[in-house]
């Protein structure tokens, strides 16, 4: 029959194993992650990744060819930004779930959120947990 020490050695490590299930998920959520946006007029469209890599860059329409080098220059910087914008609030949908309440993914990389906030200073214990006098920790064996 496992001891107490046994079973919660065993519970810590299927948590564990929870948990590393559930990062490969985020991070498999995280890299299918896309974003498209559209110009008005259709002059453009884009489509980025998770990170805001630009993967796809179309014009739709004839629109572009009657635009000033600097009007669709600004036309396709606003549109990545666009979608670069949408795919972080899918990305921070996905992550934020797993961020304790009022903790956003964009409010983490923007400097708003103290991440010592919401992690204790010291490692909190079981009450039942570690005995520092347990006799198997000091190697007698009984």
């Amino acid at each position: 029959m496992p001891s107490r020490w046994d079973q919660q050695i065993e519970d810590l490590l299927a948590q564990y194993r929870r948990q590393r299930e559930e990062a490969v998920e985020t991070r498999r959520r995280i890299n299918e992650t896309t974003s498209t946006a559209s110009a008005p007029r259709q002059a453009v469209k884009v489509t980025v990744g998770a990170q805001g890599q630009v993967t796809a860059l179309e014009f739709p329409t004839g629109a572009y060819r009657r635009m000033a080098p600097k009007e669709l220059a600004d036309i396709l910087l606003t549109t990545i930004q666009q979608a670069r914008s949408e795919a972080l609030k899918s990305v921070d949908e996905i992550v934020s779930a797993q961020l304790p309440p009022g903790i956003t993914l964009s409010s983490l990389l923007q400097g708003q959120a103290d991440p010592t906030a919401f992690l204790p200073e010291e490692p909190v214990m079981p009450e039942a947990g570690f005995d520092a006098t347990d006799l198997r920790l000091r190697g007698d064996k009984k």
